[in-house]
Order: structure tokens, then C-alpha cells, then sequence
């Protein structure tokens, strides 16, 4: 079975070689560049099988592109801390949503409604959708990418209901199917990404309660979480042209 690569980084300018890989699977980092072939450098490598070959690299594409530690200690932040950043973040918000439900939408007396008539409420007096239509309205970004499942669960038909209500508040909203977010790379990770500097993990139990929040702040983290943004916009599609698409 082919191995699940994904671009980690290169300090080519011009997106050529050399250039790291990681296998998002095992988690070995597989290293691209120009050969070594002069007979007497090969000589002195030690441990150099006839199978294997060696590239050379620049210092710093390890030093800015490579695995900076094996196990990342986390750093949690409450519920009520986590929902300070959409009141402070300063010019982007941005969701990748992976789950399949959230407790806290089935708890909500919309998704009754939702369940009887087929159609989620609109609630632009909420507090959440009054703070993302502030913050839009002040020229911020706020977008998010859902991850749908083929066929949509009832949390992700909800979801795909309620976007209309995202984008009121001048969200991009936006969709992708499971199988093309798992072809595009993207993490199963459901996160936040605040100023493109911060990443919020959130942090679920198997009844899809929110508990916590990971968050990440090292440069070189949240340069993937970045990427795996782009990759994620690229590849989805607004969220209505994704619904036409159920029905058609």
C-alpha cells in the first residue's frame, strides 16, 4: 500500500528539491535531494548498505522543516478560555471540522426542530453568530472546511443545514467529502486556527462531549495546521454547491 505522504517543507525557492516528507501513517520522515555519488564520500559513510542511498541537504532544511521532538508535551486551556479567542484573535479564525457529531449540538433546541422539519433555525441574536458577524463586519476573516461522510450523518446534515446560518455572519463556509479530505492528507483532527499563529485541538470523548483544548504555539506546528488550511480550502467547495450536490 502506498504510504500517506505529505509535504512538510523546503527552503527552495522555487519549490524544487530538497525538500522533507512526512508519512502521516508511521511517522517516518522520508528526505529528498540530490544524491551523494562521489565513490571516496560514500566509502566513509558508515553503516551504508548496498540498498540504501544518500542525499544531501542543506543544515537548515532539518534545522526549519524537521521533527523538532518526538512527543509534544500539551498544553491545555479550558472551555471558557478557548472561547476568549474569538473575541480576541485579530485577523483570522479558521475550522476544520472532522467529526462525525457534537454532543452540544443534539443538546440544542434547534436540532429538535431540526429533526422535525428537516430545516435548522436561524439564530443570528446568539451570542456566538452576533460576535462572528461583528468580527467580519471589522474586516476579519472566519471560514471553516466540514468534512462530510458519504452518507451524511444526522449531526453533519444538521451542520450542513445551519451553514446558511454561518454564512450570515460572513463565515466561509465550505465542504469537503471524507473521502476527498482523506486524499488531500488532511488531519483527522478537529481544530482551530486563530492569526495563523495559534492552534486549538479540540478535544472530544467517544459521546462527542467537548472536554478541552490542546493548543499549539511552536512556529514550526503551526506551519502545518497552516498548510493543512490551504490544502483544505483548496480541495472543498461552498457549502451550498456541496448540498445541491446531495441532492441531486
Amino acid at each position: 500500500m502506498a504510504r500517506r505522504l505529505r509535504f512538510t517543507g523546503t527552503d527552495s525557492k522555487n519549490g524544487g528539491c530538497p525538500a522533507l516528507h512526512e508519512d502521516t501513517k508511521s511517522g517516518e520522515i522520508i528526505v529528498q535531494g540530490p544524491p551523494l555519488t562521489d565513490p571516496e564520500d560514500l566509502a566513509r559513510l558508515k553503516h551504508f548498505g548496498p540498498e540504501d542511498r544518500a542525499v544531501v541537504v542543506p543544515r537548515e532544511l532539518l534545522v526549519n522543516h524537521g521533527p523538532k521532538e518526538t512527543h509534544r508535551v500539551s498544553e491545555l486551556i479550558s472551555p471558557e478560555e478557548f472561547g476568549k479567542l474569538f473575541h480576541h484573535f485579530e485577523h483570522s479564525a479558521w475550522h476544520l471540522e472532522t467529526r462525525r457529531g457534537y454532543a452540544s449540538d443534539r443538546e440544542d433546541d434547534g436540532y429538535a426542530e431540526f429533526l422535525e422539519t428537516g430545516v435548522a433555525p436561524m439564530d443570528l441574536d446568539s451570542d456566538w453568530c452576533q460576535n462572528i458577524t461583528a468580527q467580519t463586519k471589522a474586516g476579519k476573516q472566519v471560514g471553516r472546511v466540514r468534512v462530510v461522510d458519504q452518507p451524511p450523518t444526522e449531526g453533519q446534515r444538521f451542520l450542513l443545514s445551519y451553514a446558511r446560518c454561518n454564512a450570515a455572519t460572513g463565515e466561509d463556509a465550505r465542504c469537503i467529502t471524507r473521502a476527498d479530505a482523506e486524499a488531500a492528507l488532511l488531519p483527522d483532527e478537529d481544530f482551530w486556527l486563530f492569526d495563523s499563529r495559534i492552534v486549538a485541538i479540540l478535544r472530544f470523548d467517544d459521546e462527542d462531549v467537548f472536554h478541552d483544548v490542546e493548543v499549539i504555539t511552536n512556529p514550526a506546528e503551526v506551519l502545518r495546521y497552516c498548510q493543512v488550511r490551504d490544502a483544505a480550502v483548496h480541495a472543498s467547495i461552498p457549502y451550498d454547491a456541496f448540498a445541491a450536490q446531495l441532492t441531486d
